[in-house]
C-alpha cells in the first residue's frame, strides 16, 4: 500500500548534512532519464506489449507518458488495447526494463560523476522516482554503496508525479534523518515535465536537464543542457543564485541560465 510516512522510506545509507552558510544542503534525483537512460527501454516494452494485444503504439504515444506515474501509464495502455489489469501491466513493464538494466545501466552523461562528488563531500542524496522499488534498487546497486540515503519510489506514494507528494516525502525523510533542511537549499534534478512540476510544487530548487523532449523555461525552474562536467560547486552557485533571486526582481529565464 502507498505510504507517506517518512519512517517507511527505504533507507540504504547514512550521510552528514552539508550545512555551510547558505549553500547546498542536499540533492533529490529523478532516476529514469536523469540518472539512467532507461526511457528507450520503457518505450520498447510498451510497444511490444501493445502489439502483443493487437493494438498500435507510437513513439509519440510513449513520449507522452515520460515521467508519469506507472499507474497512469498503465491506464493509458489499457485504452490502447492491452487487456491486462493495471498491476499486471506495471509488473510486466518493470520486469522488462529491469532485465535490461541488470545487464548494464545506461548512465546519463555526468550523472555518475556528480553523484560521486556529492558523496565525497558528504552531501546527502535521495532518489525520487516513479519507477517501483525493485528497478530503483537495481540501479542503486550499480553505484557505490552510500550514493543514496533513501529511495523514494512510485509504490510508496498515493499520488505520483506531477503531484508533489513524492518530492515532499523525499524532503521530509532527509529532513527527519539529518536535521533541519531548507527547501531553498535542496536541489531536485529532473528531465521530464511531470517530474519538474512535482519538484517545483514541493517548493524545491528545481533543476531541469531535458532529455527526451524540451521543457518550459518560464516556470521558475533552472535548466542545464547536460550534467557533463557539472560539479558540486555549480550546484552550490545555483542555490546561492536562487536565494538571491528570492529577494530580487525576477530575471527572464534565458538571462538567468534557467
Amino acid at each position: 500500500m502507498a505510504n507517506s510516512d517518512p519512517s517507511t522510506v527505504a533507507s540504504i545509507s547514512g550521510h552528514a548534512t552539508h550545512d555551510d552558510d547558505d549553500g547546498l544542503q542536499a540533492v533529490l534525483w529523478d532516476m529514469d532519464g536523469t540518472i539512467v537512460d532507461t526511457e528507450p527501454y520503457w518505450i520498447q516494452a510498451e510497444k511490444d506489449l501493445v502489439a502483443k494485444h493487437g493494438g498500435t503504439w507510437s513513439t509519440a504515444d510513449a513520449e507522452a507518458l515520460v515521467g508519469q506515474a506507472l499507474s497512469f501509464s498503465a491506464g493509458v495502455l489499457q485504452q490502447a488495447g492491452v487487456e491486462l489489469e493495471i498491476r499486471e501491466i506495471i509488473d510486466h513493464l518493470t520486469t522488462e526494463v529491469q532485465t535490461r538494466v541488470a545487464e548494464a545501466a545506461p548512465w546519463r552523461p555526468g550523472a555518475v560523476e556528480l553523484l560521486a562528488e556529492l558523496k565525497a563531500q558528504q552531501i546527502p542524496c535521495a532518489m525520487v522516482t516513479m519507477s517501483e522499488g525493485p528497478l530503483a534498487a537495481e540501479v542503486a546497486s550499480q553505484l557505490p554503496a552510500g550514493t543514496f540515503e533513501f529511495l523514494v519510489t512510485g509504490d510508496m506514494v498515493r499520488r505520483g508525479k506531477p503531484d508533489p507528494e513524492a518530492y515532499q516525502l523525499g524532503f521530509d525523510s532527509l529532513d527527519g534523518s539529518r536535521g533541519t533542511l531548507s527547501k531553498h537549499r535542496v536541489v531536485a534534478i529532473e528531465d521530464s515535465l511531470p517530474g519538474a512540476t512535482s519538484a517545483g510544487a514541493a517548493g524545491l530548487v528545481t533543476l531541469t536537464v531535458p532529455h527526451m523532449m524540451p521543457l518550459p523555461t518560464d516556470r521558475g525552474w533552472y535548466q542545464w543542457p547536460t550534467l557533463r562536467q557539472k560539479s558540486v560547486a555549480d550546484l552550490n552557485r545555483l542555490v546561492l543564485d536562487h536565494a538571491a533571486s528570492l529577494t530580487e526582481p525576477a530575471v527572464p529565464a534565458e538571462s538567468a541560465s534557467r
